[in-house]
């Protein structure tokens, strides 16, 4: 088991009854509820991490109902039964995915309006969208307790976009260079806990055609400080991770300068199940998608759902090596 995990989850529940009428209340409850990042557990109970700022929410918004004539509680609990804190924090990250769908939609739209038209006028706008795109971000991020991957794609797409204004042109950020092979072996690999289908891809690339013996640590994604030696992955503000449209393996792949179609075919699979925007359509990535999810909830310990996920990876090379040849 990673380092954390055996961790007790605890939880701050609201318990609220609100008056039918005024429907403009209930609203503004539901709103409000949505702005501090609660998820709904059960239809009129809602949770957050427990933890002191969260609490302080939590209290101004039970006064309000209480106020608006309805009522509440709060408490603090441990999940025991029925309900598992890795299906709530799924909730959370479900929730927050959503969020970052819709800025990365938004910054899609813009990328492709700069694009048809990269006057000084339309960059002035675009200025100003991107400005109002980055504050969404923002704010979703301060919500997001517990490191939702939409995140990466949002992030880079902003990043990218800021780049092309900046440039006033429409072309896209360079790559990076490629690293130099000896640059990445012997290092510390860290990525972010709870591993899924970009970063247990990235693990068994790592260790089956970049260093065999490499050690790969899973920490917090938020406020992770990283230590001498090592490069992290698939993580905000990663020296590896998504860039633009491209997800961490794709972008692991260039800078370790490995040239495979068959590695290839698997990052266009890992894109798709990844980023679910369908860009190469490749009809392998629902079925490939199932096994992965299967992995993570059969496995709490990352280390075992990269053991489990090495296995899917390697048949998947051996496949598109031999349809190529």
């Amino acid at each position: 088991m990673s380092e954390g995990q055996s961790q007790e989850q605890r939880w701050l529940l609201l318990i609220h009854q609100l008056p039918s009428k005024p429907a403009y209340f209930r609203v503004k409850i539901w709103r409000r509820l949505q702005g501090i990042g609660a998820v709904a557990v059960k239809s009129t109970v809602y949770a957050l991490p427990a933890n002191a700022e969260m609490q302080e929410d939590f209290e101004w918004l039970l006064k309000e109902i209480v106020a608006g004539g309805g009522e509440a509680m709060m408490c603090e609990a441990r999940l025991v039964d029925g309900l598992w804190d890795a299906q709530v924090r799924a909730l959370f990250d479900t929730a927050r995915d959503a969020d970052y769908a819709e800025i990365v939609n938004d910054a899609r739209d813009l990328a492709v309006g700069i694009k048809a038209d990269a006057t000084s006028e339309k960059l002035a706008e675009a200025r100003s969208q991107l400005g109002r795109l980055r504050k969404r971000l923002a704010e979703v991020v301060t919500i997001d307790f517990f490191g939702a991957s939409g995140r990466l794609t949002a992030e880079g797409l902003i990043a990218e976009l800021e780049a092309q204004i900046a440039r006033n042109n429409v072309m896209t950020n360079e790559p990076k260079r490629a690293a130099e092979p000896a640059e990445l072996k012997g290092r510390i690999w860290v990525t972010r806990r709870d591993v899924h289908v970009d970063r247990i891809a990235c693990s068994w690339l790592i260790r089956r055609f970049i260093d065999a013996d490499a050690i790969i640590r899973f920490v917090a994604g938020k406020g992770y400080v990283p230590k001498e030696g090592e490069l992290r992955f698939d993580m905000f503000e990663g020296e590896i991770t998504h860039e633009g449209d491209r997800c961490s393996f794709e972008v692991l792949l260039t800078r370790a300068a490995i040239n495979d179609p068959a590695l290839q075919a698997i990052a266009e699979i890992v894109h798709d199940i990844d980023l679910k925007d369908n860009k190469f359509g490749r009809e392998e990535a629902t079925g490939i998608a199932s096994l992965i999810a299967g992995i993570a909830m059969a496995n709490e310990s990352d280390e075992e759902r990269i053991a489990q996920g090495a296995p899917v990876f390697d048949n998947l090379y051996q496949y598109f090596r031999k349809k190529r040849g």
